[in-house]
């Protein structure tokens, strides 16, 4: 089936232990994201709807923007709700800010602000309802903030034409390598 929508997920600086946006692993996701959408796009993907988080979400508006030059692709970001940001430090609401302002669409979820983690829960049913698939970097014996949204994906792709694709950090690994002997990556 041919793919129109895609959520792409993952964790959170933190649990890849990454403090500061000069770390050369977020080179390497982002890589590994865009040659993993690249595919996608040849056939056809016309939208990425994601809910705007810090780390591997964020990574991917940055990819996606980059490739807008050369795919007819949008992005959507949909957070569960109203001023999601205002928890995190000042350089995550900026890029936050700016993502908002430069995505192709920007609706939060629910028009209150945060009252219950149930919020989160109604965030990943409606993004995997609303795309044809996801892309998500998680490691299953790790865990960590992504293990909701793989636990209601897989089962929702149980009973649906529904598409995983999962990054992990051996496929991180191979791309890194790639990176370090082309030279992109010290």
């Amino acid at each position: 089936m041919e793919k129109k929508s895609l959520t792409i997920t993952g964790y959170k600086p933190h649990e890849l232990n990454i403090f500061n946006e000069e770390d050369t692993k977020i080179t390497v996701i982002k890589e590994t994201i865009k040659r993993r959408l690249v595919p996608y796009l040849e056939e056809g993907l016309e939208w990425v709807v994601i809910s705007g988080q810090p780390g591997v979400e964020m990574w991917a508006f940055d990819v996606i923007q980059s490739l807008k030059p050369d795919y007819h692709v949008k992005i959507a970001v949909i957070p569960p709700f109203v001023n999601q940001d205002k928890v995190w430090n000042e350089e995550k609401q900026r890029k936050y800010q700016q993502m908002i302002s430069q995505a192709d669409f920007s609706k939060p979820l629910s028009e209150k602000e945060y009252e219950s983690p149930k919020q989160y829960q109604t965030r990943d049913r409606w993004l995997i309802e609303k795309t044809d698939g996801c892309m998500i970097l998680f490691e299953e014996e790790y865990g960590g903030s992504p293990k909701f949204f793989h636990r209601l994906v897989t089962q929702y792709e149980e009973q649906h034409d529904y598409e995983i694709t999962v990054i992990n950090s051996f496929e991180l690994e191979e791309v890194a390598r790639d990176l370090q002997e082309s030279g992109q990556l010290e």
